[in-house]
C-alpha cells in the first residue's frame, strides 16, 4: 500500500537557500542542516558565504532534534524575509 522507501519530510533536516542580485553583484548561499554529533545530541550546522567561494560555518548544539529543527525553520523564515529563496 505505502512505499516504505519514500517518506515525505514535513520538517526538513537540510535546507539550501540562495540570494542572487546581479545589479548588486550579490551571489550568496545559506545552508542549514540538522545532524547528530558524536555524543548523540542534535546539532544545527549553519554554512554561508558567496557562491563559488569558501564560506563560514557555525555549529549550534540542541537538546533534541525537535528543537534543532525549530531553530532551522526560524532561521530559514528570517533569511527568506531578507530575500533568500529555496
Amino acid at each position: 500500500m505505502f512505499d516504505s522507501g519514500v517518506q515525505l519530510e514535513i520538517f526538513p533536516t537540510t535546507l539550501d537557500l540562495r540570494r542572487i542580485d546581479l545589479a548588486l553583484n550579490m551571489r550568496r548561499y545559506y545552508r542549514l542542516s540538522v545532524q547528530r554529533d558524536l555524543f548523540g545530541r542534535a546539532c544545527l550546522i549553519r554554512e554561508w558565504g558567496r557562491i563559488g567561494a569558501r564560506g563560514q560555518s557555525l555549529i549550534e548544539s540542541h537538546e533534541d532534534e525537535g528543537r534543532a529543527i525549530t531553530s532551522l525553520m526560524r532561521l530559514a523564515a528570517h533569511k527568506q524575509r531578507r530575500g533568500y529563496q529555496r
